[in-house]
C-alpha cells in the first residue's frame, strides 16, 4: 500500500511560521469580534438613554 495521497510533511521552519500567521490571523479576527461588542453595547446604551 502507498502512502502518495498524503501531502508532504512540513519542515520545522515552515510549521513555525504557519503557525505564527495563524496566530496573527486569529489575533485580528479577535479585535474585529471585541470591536464590534464594544460598538454593539455603545449603541445600545446610547439607545436607551433616547
Amino acid at each position: 500500500m502507498s502512502d502518495d495521497n498524503r501531502p508532504p510533511r512540513m519542515s520545522p521552519e515552515e510549521e513555525a511560521r504557519f503557525k505564527q500567521a495563524r496566530k496573527g490571523r486569529n489575533l485580528a479576527i479577535g479585535a474585529v469580534l471585541l470591536f464590534f461588542a464594544v460598538l454593539f453595547y455603545a449603541i445600545t446604551i446610547v439607545r436607551m438613554g433616547d
